[in-house]
């Protein structure tokens, strides 16, 4: 498979500060301990300090990586001694809100994540489950949600969700109105040259419910840049639009009234719409129904009414120009409720249109930023377009995972929607997350599992096709999924799991009776005085007593690592019998060694090496001979190369950097090697830094060597897989 599929460009990405409302220096801020949206109904004490901030804690690079680093005692003076930082955010499958592990280094928690699709992300910091803290150095606010920042990747998907130039926007202001029960509060948006007074032309005007605070439609929903970006544009209808949260009809009815008198709006129901997300949804959609005169255009956005009661279909279809639905994916909790509604407006025969189910958000604001855009070009106009947004799919029906303790976990979709269950044992538990590398790239995050009788349940997805490997975290404590019978003899904690599809195929099993096989050689570790095990891999059809002996290629693990990982974790196997098939692959025998060992030079040499030509036939030519290694096996696959150049033609190195050029025979090294190729990950791999450093020293020596380009993705095996899906159809081929 072409190496393009994975790796991208090799040029350094510049990084900028995340741009704050507040210049760095002191910053005084309260930070409330409280259960974050991740643990939520767990007690969590209220505690308030504060700070200094002078370093921004979020550096966001032109890109989309997100750095952050927070100062350890920072940290503690806000929420204590604590044993594990994580952020969490927006930043999972589907945009769901999921955890981000940072590392302590030093005086210092850090983590790199990314690359993150442009828009607009949300996050906290989180010590120990409930310790939730406001990062000080971000003056961005969501006001409904006191701990949380914000922060946004620029890019052309989310254009519309960029501040407007200055003074093409729209003005927002408060509106106080009085209900029968009490006071109350909404957001109006007035289009830019609005006119108040009288001749002006009345204006339609829009309804607009959330399902928590107004003010999250202005915080989290970008509503207001997303009306100045179709309001400059020219596409959409000059209109007041009203800010609520979600208001039941009475309500709904006295902001009705509110408007028209403080706003210069139109009292025909014709030019008026009502919309809303999640429960406002619910409430917009239940009102128009209930009252179809009252509404024109109506709209709900992942909305939870999945019976909307006796219709007059006659009276809604007379009155209502524009019904139109929308949804997430199976994760939004609103997909099933729109199975029913449609299912029953069908039955009614009430005209609707419904923008399809949308496969990349479940029921969050990145998904209702994305029917607001859609819904507001709608309005007022006459359209011809009623057809679902480009690239949503149909309702297939209501989603249920299967019933608890009625199947191995995780279970997975044929469209990659994986549930994951635990077994009883944790029904005492205080949170229970599952840590798998379904960030983009292939980096780790954590998802919440939410208590279901007395077990734990989630559903991720949709996930790409992809070799997944995960464990779960109870009350942060790393547990095996029991139920899940793979194994990681390295990590005892781990599972895996593969979803399938075409850019999964090379990681997947071939027909039984197809592949080459995998056997263990055992050797005399001289090194370690020890007998030790290395695994094996030959071709389908290897014969022993051919004439002409097979090239042989010595593959190595990486640190806290062994000889099992690169055929449990690497997927080697896969991949070679896949190529070989394919017709990509030289004949070759794979040797995958332990390379824990205190001089690995003399282990792969004295030991590993003569092993294999004893049990195998393979050649003892250098140029039928290649070396590589990831990680720590890629340090030692530069050692070797240095040490000894020439005795292998084929040298490669994954997340490794060459080190120092002190006495390397750089002309040696050239003469003797056919191909020496470089991998390295993107930024969130943690050697990124020092293999850029070392392309100079090698540069300098005059080596000759390929470098392979960035491949998407951390220090891990996303990666590493990628890395020798490209090398092996190149060996011995020159």
């Amino acid at each position: 498979m072409s190496s393009l599929l994975y790796h991208g460009s090799s040029r350094p990405n510049g990084v900028r500060r995340l741009t704050t409302a507040v210049a760095a220096g002191a910053l005084a801020i309260a930070m409330v301990s409280l259960a974050s949206p991740a643990a939520a109904g767990t007690a969590a004490a209220t505690t308030a300090a504060t700070m200094t901030a002078e370093t921004p804690w979020l550096d966001v690079s032109a890109d989309g990586y997100a750095s952050f680093t927070l100062p350890a005692a920072s940290v503690q003076a806000a929420i204590g001694q604590v044993s594990q930082v994580v952020i969490e955010g927006n930043f999972g499958p589907s945009s769901t809100w999921v955890e981000f592990g940072l590392t302590r280094r030093g005086d210092a928690w850090s983590g790199v994540l990314g690359p993150l699709k442009p828009g607009l992300y949300t996050y906290q910091v989180t010590g120990d489950d409930t310790k939730g803290l406001k990062d000080p150095t971000n003056g961005t606010q969501v006001a409904s949600q006191p701990l949380w920042s914000t922060f946004f990747v620029a890019g052309d998907s989310a254009s519309l969700l960029a501040d407007a130039p200055q003074g093409q926007g729209g003005t927002v202001e408060t509106l106080t109105y009085q209900t029968k029960a009490e006071e109350r509060s909404a957001l109006v948006w007035t289009p830019p040259g609005y006119a108040a007074q009288r001749p002006a032309k009345p204006y339609p005007v829009l309804f607009l419910q959330s399902g928590g605070a107004a003010g999250d439609w202005l915080d989290l929903g970008r509503a207001k840049q997303i009306l100045d970006n179709l309001s400059a544009r020219g596409d959409i209808e000059p209109m007041v639009v009203a800010i609520s949260g979600a208001t039941d009809g009475k309500e709904l009815k006295d902001l009705r009234k509110a408007v028209g008198d403080r706003y210069r709006v139109h009292r025909d129901p014709a030019r008026q719409a009502v919309a809303g997300a999640a429960e406002g949804g619910t409430r917009a959609l239940l009102a128009a129904l209930a009252r179809p005169n009252e509404y024109g255009y109506v709209g709900s956005f992942s909305g939870l009414a999945d019976d909307p009661g006796r219709l007059d279909a006659k009276d809604v279809n007379r009155h209502v120009k524009l019904l139109r639905l929308y949804t997430g994916n199976v994760t939004d909790p609103g997909y099933n409720a729109t199975v029913r509604l449609t299912e029953a407006l069908d039955r009614a025969r009430v005209g609707y249109d419904f923008d399809g189910v949308n496969p990349d958000a479940g029921g969050n604001w990145n998904a209702w930023q994305e029917n607001l855009i859609d819904f507001l070009p709608r309005l007022f106009r006459n359209v011809s377009d009623h057809g679902p947004s480009a690239g949503h799919g149909q309702l297939k029906g209501e989603f249920a995972p299967p019933a608890a303790g009625t199947t191995p976990t995780p279970f997975v979709t044929d469209d990659g929607f994986v549930t994951f269950e635990t077994t009883t044992e944790f029904q005492d538990a205080q949170n229970v997350k599952v840590w798998a590398n379904w960030a983009p790239g292939g980096s780790w995050l954590r998802v919440p599992l939410t208590r279901v009788g007395d077990r734990w349940r989630a559903t991720v997805g949709p996930l790409d096709p992809w070799f997944y490997y995960y464990r779960l975290i109870v009350d942060r404590a790393s547990v095996k999924d029991v139920s899940n019978p793979t194994k990681v003899t390295s990590e005892p904690t781990w599972s895996t799991f593969l979803v399938n599809g075409e850019a999964a195929r090379l990681l997947s099993d071939v027909p039984a009776g197809q592949g080459g096989t995998v056997e263990s050689m055992t050797y005399r570790s001289t090194v370690a005085n020890q007998d030790r095990t290395a695994l094996v891999w030959t071709p389908p059809g290897y014969d022993p007593d051919r004439a002409e002996p097979y090239p042989v290629f010595y593959l190595q693990h990486g640190s806290g690592q062994s000889y099992t990982d690169w055929v449990e974790m690497g997927r080697a196997k896969q991949i070679l019998d896949h190529q070989f098939l394919d017709g990509d692959l030289v004949p070759m025998v794979v040797v995958m060694g332990n390379g824990n060992v205190s001089n690995f030079n003399q282990e792969l040499l004295n030991n590993i090496v003569p092993a294999t030509r004893a049990r195998y036939n393979v050649s003892d030519d250098p140029s039928q001979q290649a070396l590589a290694g990831l990680s720590m096996g890629g340090g030692q696959t530069f050692g070797v190369l240095k040490a000894y150049p020439g005795r292998f033609a084929y040298v490669a190195a994954f997340s490794a950097g060459f080190g120092s050029g002190a006495g390397v025979d750089a002309e040696a090294i050239n003469n003797g090697t056919k191909l020496l190729r470089l991998y390295v990950g993107d930024q969130t791999d943690f050697v990124y830094p020092s293999f850029t450093a070392s392309l100079p020293t090698m540069n300098d020596l005059g080596i000759r060597y390929e470098f392979d380009g960035v491949t998407p993705g951390p220090h891990g095996w996303d990666v590493w897989q990628k890395n020798l899906i490209d090398l092996a159809p190149r060996l011995f081929k020159r």
